[in-house]
């Protein structure tokens, strides 16, 4: 034999790689048509389509937890400061309140004293509801368990059941939730409260 007829003998008993790779796909595949092949696949492109699109779902989910609670930190993070700080205020309430009332030609000390009180008080509060602390007087509204503590209850004809009749401390919150509940008497008995 000639060279050139060894050589192409040679190559002739090597399978092709292309060949060799169609061989493998069959042995795997072997005994499945075509049409079932197919729907195996589209059935595994349906669950990984589903898995990416739950995946999805809960990373998203995950975002907004995150800034959910990032932004809740934020708004929160000053509640023991706030507290503090509302105890300063009600203590300047009740310095205003311990000083006698006004009277027609009571001592300048005594007026210039009330004045300056009460020019602190109000810049004070004013700077509490900048930063989102509001205080609120619960008198004369429904005794509400998650804004008011209820110190006392008193019999009386002049208020509904269940009306705050006193406050002695007022309901403080910081961003909408509570702070500080407003420490109340609550009437008991007399007229009964509107259904």
């Amino acid at each position: 034999m000639t060279t050139e007829n060894t050589l192409h003998d040679a190559q002739n008993d090597a399978p092709a790689p292309e060949t060799a790779e169609a061989a493998e796909a069959t042995t795997d595949t072997a005994g499945q048509t075509p049409e079932s092949r197919i729907a195996e696949l589209e059935a595994q492109v349906e669950e990984f389509r589903d898995k990416w699109m739950r995946s999805e779902a809960e990373m998203q989910n995950y975002r907004t937890r995150a800034k959910r609670e990032v932004e809740d930190a934020r708004q929160y993070a000053v509640q023991k400061f706030a507290k503090d700080v509302v105890e300063a205020a009600e203590n300047l309430q009740r310095g205003l309140a311990s000083l006698p009332p006004k009277a027609e030609g009571e001592e300048g000390l005594v007026a210039k004293l009330r004045e300056g009180f009460e020019s602190t008080e109000r810049s004070f509060l004013g700077i509490l509801e900048r930063n989102g602390i509001t205080c609120q007087h619960p008198v004369g509204e429904v005794f509400d368990a998650n804004l008011h503590q209820a110190m006392a209850e008193q019999p009386s004809d002049e208020h509904a059941d269940g009306t705050v009749m006193q406050a002695w401390t007022p309901t403080w919150t910081l961003n909408g939730r509570l702070l500080k509940p407003a420490m109340v008497v609550v009437a008991k008995g007399g007229n009964k409260a509107a259904e």
